[in-house]
């Protein structure tokens, strides 16, 4: 019989979370946790892609290097999410992508050729990964859209609102805590654009006072008040 923990782990992924006592039961025998601090690489680009990983705590930064050695930071995972979200149905298939923690955290690891069987053996649980997939699929479609219909500094503002409602935390007085560990570097390259124009847009949005940075990096936003930016 499984830890009461693991159940309890399992419960926290999307995936996973209205699964009955004996689906979870099955699957707690199958994973493996990780316990990883912060700077951790989880797999590089162009591995094998041979094991699905579930969030349990922390947050996850997935990238690419370009031609030129570049990195371009495609995600920001959180708890609950499953990563990579394709290429796990394929044979040969490798990770499309780096993978690193952004911070101390805790994942479920799953081979693919078990998680192929989970799925293929339960079509409720087909069905919610279609679900999730659709999601990421959704997301991209959004984020190319924004790419192409608003400049640099209109793709910075949809960028921090996006942030800030997946991963801040909303206070009493309406702002939102972000406190995701992104550089503006990392900022920059999810928008396709120089460090130095973040760093003279978020000067501007600072000054407009719909964005603070404490002393510890945590963004402090409105994000109501950045959406009136565009």
């Amino acid at each position: 019989m499984i830890h009461h923990e693991t159940a309890q782990m399992l419960r926290t992924i999307a995936l996973f979370r209205e699964l009955n006592p004996d689906e979870i039961e099955k699957i707690g025998g199958l994973i493996i946790r990780r316990e990883l601090e912060e700077k951790t690489q989880i797999f590089h680009q162009g591995d094998p892609l041979d094991t699905v990983y579930f969030i349990v705590s922390g947050q996850v930064k997935i990238f690419r290097n370009d031609d030129q050695g570049r990195e371009q930071v495609v995600n920001i995972l959180q708890i609950g999410d499953l990563f990579p979200h394709a290429g796990f149905f394929q044979s040969r298939a490798v990770y499309p992508a780096h993978s690193v923690m952004l911070e101390n955290g805790v994942l479920l690891a799953l081979s693919t050729t078990r998680f192929r069987a989970l799925i293929e053996s339960n079509p409720a649980l087909c069905l919610k990964l279609m679900s999730v997939m659709e999601s990421q699929y959704l997301e991209q479609q959004g984020r190319l859209t924004e790419m192409v219909m608003h400049n640099t500094f209109g793709r910075l503002v949809l960028l921090l609102v996006r942030l800030s409602r997946l991963h801040g935390v909303r206070q009493d007085d309406g702002r939102v805590h972000l406190s995701v560990p992104l550089t503006n570097q990392d900022l920059a390259s999810m928008i396709g654009t120089s460090r130095e124009t973040v760093n003279r847009t978020i000067s501007q949005l600072k000054k407009s006072g719909v964005l603070e940075i404490t002393q510890d990096h945590i963004m402090i936003l409105s994000p109501e008040q950045l959406e009136k930016q565009l």
